[in-house]
């Protein structure tokens, strides 16, 4: 039997591919940010345009927060820049207060991370949860969950609206990996956090193959690439593109 949340997907996997949001290219991939060549891109800003698909994302995002439990929510943190809107969205039809994120502190000013309240007060008692709107290797977000934490917020969620799955994210949220695998001193999430996602890469794959989106040969390589991530491009000619 088909859930509410799961018709909900399918509605934002399928309306991600006409609108943009979510491409594939398996002759060309896509350069992501770290120069690695991959063969689908989610840019969920493209969500932003038409008040139809405004509406879509935020009745997920309700629904979310129903299955969070709404009472229990004070506070909606948005992550910088993109999660803002969705947080924005969220925080007025629930009515909760709203807060946003900032990758790194300030460097000037009153150096705040946290953007919302004053840089003399914090959040503490308040149960927040981060809206994001793309989770792939969760290093960001989780650093977004952790500025909660350290401004008092107790942060036991994050939502987003895509989310790769793939298992250092998992990892990550669960509390078993560190933010940055450079840096194995950083401190992981602790207590872990739950991540609750509009649309998973195995749902987006379930209606690209229902709906003949690409060839059954497409459809193989990206099920290869799935397997196979940080190899995928350079095994076919697209080495990763380093960074000055």
């Amino acid at each position: 039997m088909e859930t509410q949340s799961s018709t909900l997907a399918k509605k934002i996997a399928r309306t991600s591919i006409a609108n943009g949001a979510i491409k594939l290219n398996i002759k060309n991939p896509f350069e992501w940010a770290s120069g690695y060549r991959m063969p689908i891109y989610n840019d969920n800003r493209l969500f932003l345009y038409r008040s139809e698909h405004r509406r879509l994302i935020t009745n997920a995002l309700i629904r979310a927060a129903e299955i969070m439990g709404v009472k229990k929510i004070d506070v909606i943190a948005g992550t910088s820049t993109a999660g803002i809107p969705w947080a924005t969205s969220l925080a007025n039809e629930l009515g909760k207060s709203l807060v946003y994120i900032r990758e790194k502190p300030k460097i000037h000013g009153l150096k705040n991370q946290i953007e919302g309240i004053d840089v003399h007060k914090s959040l503490a008692g308040a149960s927040v949860i981060v809206v994001e709107d793309l989770i792939s290797t969760g290093r960001s977000s989780a650093k977004a969950v952790q500025a909660v934490r350290d401004a008092g917020g107790e942060c036991r969620a994050i939502v987003s609206i895509f989310n790769y799955g793939f298992k250092e994210a998992e990892e990550m949220f669960a509390g078993f990996r560190t933010f940055d695998d450079k840096n194995p001193e950083l401190p992981k999430l602790y207590p872990p956090c739950e991540v609750f996602s509009l649309l998973e890469y195995n749902e987006l794959m379930s209606v690209v193959e229902e709906e003949k989106y690409i060839s059954k040969e497409e459809l193989s390589l990206l099920k290869e690439w799935r397997h196979d991530l940080w190899y995928w491009g350079e095994k076919r000619g697209f080495p990763r593109i380093m960074k000055k």
